[in-house]
């Protein structure tokens, strides 16, 4: 017993943790964070490395109005990106993490990028906020969504949604992490 322990610890475990520092993708973690002090909002995490470029990513992404006032109950408002705190994304739930192709990486920071840019007033309840956003960041990942979602004023049920649309594709492998 004490030989197979020893030789566990000299050979295999090295060769293992080498294998897996082989690769090291970037993974994507989708979170919704319901009502309390602030709106209901949902984000996306973002870590690890691209592998075509060596590139180290940890950061977070999530749209919202610029001012959370009554006036984004009357239609359009400005809006923004944003990265938020990490004692924010603790108190998130997070729904499942997915390791992405670097293709697919390349498509959400395009999605990211889109919304950053976007002309101001660029912010509305009902059309473009962040759920909207968090779907067109999904459909970059690769993962489907229902464009007629009843959802988009509800992060946590429609990222339930988004897990049960994306079933198939969830269970290829490439989930790290469900709730």
């Amino acid at each position: 017993m004490m030989i197979k322990r020893l030789l566990l610890t000299l050979f295999i475990a090295p060769m293992l943790l080498c294998a897996n520092a082989a690769h090291a993708a970037v993974t994507i973690t989708f979170y919704s964070h319901e009502l309390g002090s602030q709106f209901p909002h949902a984000f996306a995490t973002l870590k690890g490395k691209v592998d075509s470029t060596g590139e180290m990513v940890d950061t977070n992404i999530g749209f919202t109005a610029v001012s959370t006032g009554p006036s984004i109950l009357f239609g359009w408002v400005e809006g923004k990106t944003s990265v938020l705190k990490p004692k924010y994304i603790a108190d998130s739930a997070a729904h499942f993490t997915y390791e992405l192709t670097d293709a697919e990486y390349r498509a959400v920071m395009a999605v990211h990028e889109k919304w950053r840019t976007k002309k101001q007033k660029s912010y509305n309840l009902n059309s473009a906020n962040c759920v909207h956003f968090i779907a067109d960041v999904a459909t970059a990942a690769g993962l489907k969504t229902n464009p007629k979602s009843k959802f988009f004023k509800k992060p946590t049920s429609f990222l339930k949604e988004v897990t049960a649309l994306s079933r198939g594709r969830l269970a290829s492998g490439r989930i790290l992490y469900k709730s």
